[in-house]
């Protein structure tokens, strides 16, 4: 009768993955930047959903940052791996996107990486 923790944090999970996907759709034009966070790295891609396909992404895992700071999952290093994102995508001439926080709530290192988007010059 009773469910399992862990199995009802899923189930919350996906209800809200669900709820925001069904408003945010990603283009060539303008990606849906995904956020996903694990227990040590940070990971954002830009994704074109009408192909399916991943345009640009940056992660906390890449070596090149791992050098540059002792930690992998503070705000410091989530400001480094948005601004890799933005070069990326700047690169490809993209100035738009859709911020997708997936079931995150917007504060914290979420709220650092999307600022730290806008600083460099993509708008959502």
């Amino acid at each position: 009768m009773l469910k399992d923790k862990a199995l009802l944090k899923k189930e919350r999970k996906t209800r809200i993955r669900k709820r925001i996907r069904k408003k945010i759709k990603g283009t060539a034009e303008r990606p849906r930047v995904f956020v996903f966070k694990s227990n040590r790295y940070v990971y954002l891609q830009a994704i074109n959903d009408l192909n399916g396909t991943v345009i640009a992404s940056a992660s906390s895992l890449e070596k090149e940052l791992r050098e540059s700071s002792p930690s992998t999952k503070n705000k410091e290093i989530c400001q480094l791996v948005a601004e890799r994102l933005a070069q990326r995508l700047k690169e490809k001439n993209i100035s738009k996107i859709v911020f997708d926080r997936g079931t995150y709530p917007f504060h914290g290192r979420v709220k650092v990486l999307a600022e730290t988007l806008r600083q460099h010059g993509l708008s959502f």
